[in-house]
């Protein structure tokens, strides 16, 4: 389970734009006049004897003053911009048309019922349904729409008991991440009384006999009220493990585990299949120990009195851990210990220790494994990425051995669903151009034989008009980066083309082939190329490509993008000042170094929810999970320090040293109810950009934020609120005279 940043005194504004004719003036032939922000130099921090000065220290309260005021005249900045003619229209209006087509998840089984979600289209959240059988008529079994008028209430976890008589329902409001917890019959729908809250970061377990869960909450804040859920700053700390039983009070909980390490986050757990066992996961970054717990005490009396008994089977943070299933008191686990690709081992609870373990499956030469799980009693459906696409494999539990590769499109199982006690599995293929197939497999027999369940189609998208091709290109150390590149069929290269260059690379969490409704619009309005590589820092090709970007290493992530921005300049796609980069999160960071570090190669730069500051961000919320993959300025590390120093896009604001040069187009975004990357990374970077930079006589280009109300890190949004960001994108790269937008 990654927590991790994955899909983010200000006087009288004056939002107009100096002498030009806003319709028919390029973008180049103005300046902007920016809203007036104090800067506090006495505020300054020792690293090793290296002053750095933080002028913006107080933004980082988001209940000041000057943060609200920050938030409405950015905002009427940045809105005066995009709705100075009727593009932003124009463009919202088309997204609309094409997201409103019918969206389906996966059908999962539970007790004798089927459940799935569906959208209509334009519902701001979607539709949990259910049926008695595959061939019955479907009912509505859980609408979130009906909780919110405006979307901003989203259901975050759904889980059922083994029976599938009870369900827990995790719902968050304004996109934060807290999360509470409510309690359903699914027969009679009736609902108990008791909820539980202060749940962030956290899997729901439900105990075997199907009379209540285990979770992981933090503890309280004296500054915590409920309003405040989502926008608060304070670091948290201390998780701990309970156990809930269905119809009682949370007081009344029994608190099971905590660990003297406040950083540890304890919210990755599981039961074994027979119920016998309690397995947890103490994390830190994407690395975690392994404990178990007997639950022999909670069959016998139907709960407990106190803490539980772990006994450790990993006590070191040095590898990833995550459970995949149980056969008797044999555990299997998916990790990277001495595989970098990962392998599937055994461990027997009797004897769990590591000189006991075996391995199932081994880990392959090439491909990484993503996924695994027990089905049809005695199998395992593994996924793995071949060059960054989906490959299914069913093996044996009981020697690991290869039953069948089963055939997918060219493209990712983004969802999949199958049970150890059941003998059907449904999964479901998206890619660039392929909105989503489900298909359903029985296991009865071999060999076995997909079938289309479902297939979803959007009216009027002909996906034969483009092209989705994958390319090697080299970066700047030699290593051959993927990259995949989608365009129209009749793409004339003559660097004619506008591009969007979208990365990630970091977490060890890959980009894979996905759908997107208004990526469709980017192609068939904006007439662009857009283009994904597969930079390092991700979970593409195993550990061993995460670590080549992670802490001091980060710097090849940078280098890797840019060599993308070059690869399509050089193979006629495009040039420079016809290319936009974007990026979310940890995205936000490589977009916001890139365009530090070459503001040469970029028109436009969109960057959302990003980290900006990294000599600060462990301070706030969840940010210390962060430290595995950056590095921390205050672990004792000088090295580390540095590094950080040198990369953090706040400290490296500065004029290019080249008179011909500016920086691209800038926007922004951010939300306020963001409590993963808190806003205020945003807030103190536009502040630096605009007083560096957008005070220079060169600088032509706009430096804007959109600071989002009512959202979060991205989790959840609305699809209204999608719409809308996603239209202000689009606006802002037409506005900046990078792309043309094309009715």
């Amino acid at each position: 389970m990654a927590y991790v940043c994955k899909v983010f005194p200000i006087f009288v504004l004056i939002a107009n734009i100096v002498g030009a004719d806003l319709e028919t003036k390029s973008v180049s032939n103005h300046r902007f006049e920016y809203p007036q922000l104090k800067r506090d130099e006495s505020i300054v921090d020792d690293y090793y004897g290296i002053k750095v000065a933080d002028p913006y220290r107080y933004l980082e309260d988001p209940t000041s003053e000057e943060v609200k005021n920050l938030i409405k005249d950015q905002n009427n900045l940045t809105d005066g911009y995009l709705n100075r003619n009727s593009i932003k229209e124009q463009i919202e209006k088309k997204l609309t048309e094409v997201f409103n087509y019918p969206r389906y998840g996966v059908p999962k089984r539970y007790g004798h019922r089927y459940y799935f979600t569906m959208n209509n289209g334009l519902q701001n959240q979607d539709v949990y349904y259910v049926q008695n059988s595959l061939n019955d008529e479907p009912r509505v079994f859980f609408d979130p729409n009906t909780l919110s008028t405006d979307g901003t209430v989203h259901l975050s976890d759904i889980t059922f008991s083994e029976d599938g008589q009870l369900v827990a329902l995790g719902l968050s409001s304004n996109g934060s991440d807290w999360m509470s917890v409510r309690f359903r019959n699914t027969s009679s729908g009736m609902e108990y009384p008791d909820v539980l809250h202060d749940i962030k970061f956290s899997d729901i377990v439900w105990s075997k006999d199907g009379l209540g869960i285990f979770y992981a909450c933090f503890p309280k804040s004296e500054t915590q009220t409920t309003r405040s859920l989502g926008t608060e700053t304070y670091q948290y700390g201390n998780q701990k493990l309970y156990y809930h039983r269905v119809g009682t009070r949370q007081g009344e909980d029994v608190h099971l585990l905590e660990f003297n390490d406040t950083e540890l986050l304890l919210g990755a757990f599981d039961i074994t299949d027979d119920g016998n066992h309690l397995l947890i996961f103490p994390e830190k970054g994407d690395i975690s120990m392994v404990y178990f717990a007997s639950l022999e005490e909670l069959q016998l009396t139907g709960g407990f009195k106190s803490k539980i008994t772990f006994t450790a089977i990993v006590e070191q943070l040095d590898n990833e851990y995550s459970y995949i299933g149980s056969e008797g008191s044999t555990i299997y686990l998916i990790t990277n210990d001495g595989a970098p690709n990962y392998r599937i081992i055994a461990v027997d609870l009797n004897k769990p220790e590591p000189i006991n373990w075996s391995t199932l499956v081994p880990e392959h030469e090439k491909n990484s494994l993503q996924y695994a799980n027990i089905i049809d009693n005695d199998k395992i459906i593994l996924e793995y990425l071949v060059d960054v696409n989906s490959r299914l494999e069913v093996r044996s539990l009981i020697d690991g051995k290869l039953i069948q590769v089963i055939d997918t499109p060219v493209g990712s199982v983004d969802s999949i669903w199958g049970k150890k006690s059941h003998n059907e599995l449904f999964y479901r293929v998206v890619s660039f151009l392929i909105p989503g197939i489900i298909y359903r497999v029985g296991l009865t027999h071999t060999p076995y034989q997909p079938e289309v369940f479902r297939e979803i189609k959007i009216a009027g998208f002909d996906a034969s008009k483009f092209v989705a091709k994958q390319v090697f290109y080299p970066s700047y150390d030699g290593t051959l980066i993927p990259m995949f590149i989608i365009h129209k069929q009749n793409l004339v290269r003559n660097r004619s083309a506008s591009a969007l260059l979208y990365g990630y690379g970091g977490f060890n969490i890959p980009v894979s082939p996905a759908f997107s409704p208004s990526r469709i619009v980017f192609l068939q309005n904006l007439d662009g190329v857009y283009a994904i590589p597969n930079i390092r820092g991700g979970g593409e090709y195993g550990s061993k490509w995460h670590e080549a970007g992670q802490a001091l290493n980060k710097q090849t992530v940078f280098d890797d993008f840019q060599a993308a921005a070059e690869y399509l300049i050089n193979e006629n796609y495009t040039t420079a000042s016809k290319i936009a980069i974007n990026g979310g999160s940890n995205g936000g960071l490589l977009v916001s170094a890139c365009i530090n570090q070459r503001p040469d190669l970029y028109g436009a730069a969109v960057d959302e929810v990003g980290v900006h500051d990294l000599l600060r961000f462990q301070k706030f919320t969840i940010g210390y999970a962060w430290c595995p993959e950056y590095g921390c300025s205050e672990d004792g590390n000088q090295t580390v320090f540095e590094n950080l120093y040198r990369l953090s896009p706040l400290h490296n604001v500065r004029m290019p040293t080249d008179k011909n040069v500016q920086y691209p187009s800038v926007l922004l975004t951010t939300g306020d109810h963001d409590d993963r990357v808190v806003p205020l990374h945003s807030y103190k970077l536009i502040a630096e950009l605009q007083y560096k930079i957008g005070r220079e006589e060169r600088q032509r280009n706009p430096l804007l934020i959109k600071i989002q109300t009512s959202t979060g890190h991205g989790g959840g949004k609305s699809t209204s609120k999608r719409i809308s960001e996603t239209a202000d994108i689009y606006a802002f790269l037409v506005e900046s005279a990078v792309f043309t937008y094309r009715p």
